[in-house]
């Protein structure tokens, strides 16, 4: 499983960093999240999940 932020999208609302914060880094100066390593680990798909759908923008994409 492979994971993603639009940049575009995300508006610094923290929720990822906050549901899997081993996946999701977050700006210093602005919030917005990116991610470290598009490849999920399988002990973290459960919380990439659910960081995806408690994003207010849908700014995260699983494929």
């Amino acid at each position: 499983m492979k994971v993603r932020v639009d940049p575009e999208k995300c508006q610094g609302h923290t929720l990822c960093a906050m549901a899997a914060p081993d996946i999701f880094e977050l700006s210093e100066i602005d919030g917005h999240a990116s991610v470290a390593n598009e490849e999920v680990p399988a002990d973290q798909e459960a919380a990439v999940k659910e960081a995806a759908r408690s994003c207010p923008e849908q700014a995260i994409t699983i494929f």
